[in-house]
């Protein structure tokens, strides 16, 4: 007699839904336990992302006091680093 050929059936091929799990193509919950940010924190960063947009603005139309200042831009760029520091960790 002759061997038959045919593979036995995986739990992958068995008819014709295959698990997400068996094709490795599941993605994990989310912990409804995460810990989001305080509703002031968006705020926050847009916040000093503004500040800083006007301040350095407001520097080079020689509106702010004492002239135009390599302070006044050193501050408005501290600023929207510290905004986009600060969006990088909103949850």
């Amino acid at each position: 007699m002759a061997k038959s050929k045919s593979r036995p059936k995986s739990s992958k091929t068995l008819g014709r839904y295959v698990a997400p799990e068996a094709r490795g193509r599941i993605t994990q919950r989310r912990n409804t336990n995460t810990v989001h940010s305080p509703s002031w924190y968006g705020w926050l960063l847009i916040d000093l992302m503004l500040f800083g947009v006007i301040v350095i603005t407001l520097n080079y139309l020689e509106v702010l006091p004492g002239s135009t200042s390599g302070w006044y831009l050193v501050g408005g760029l501290v600023s929207v680093f510290l905004g986009f520091y600060l969006a990088t960790r909103y949850r």
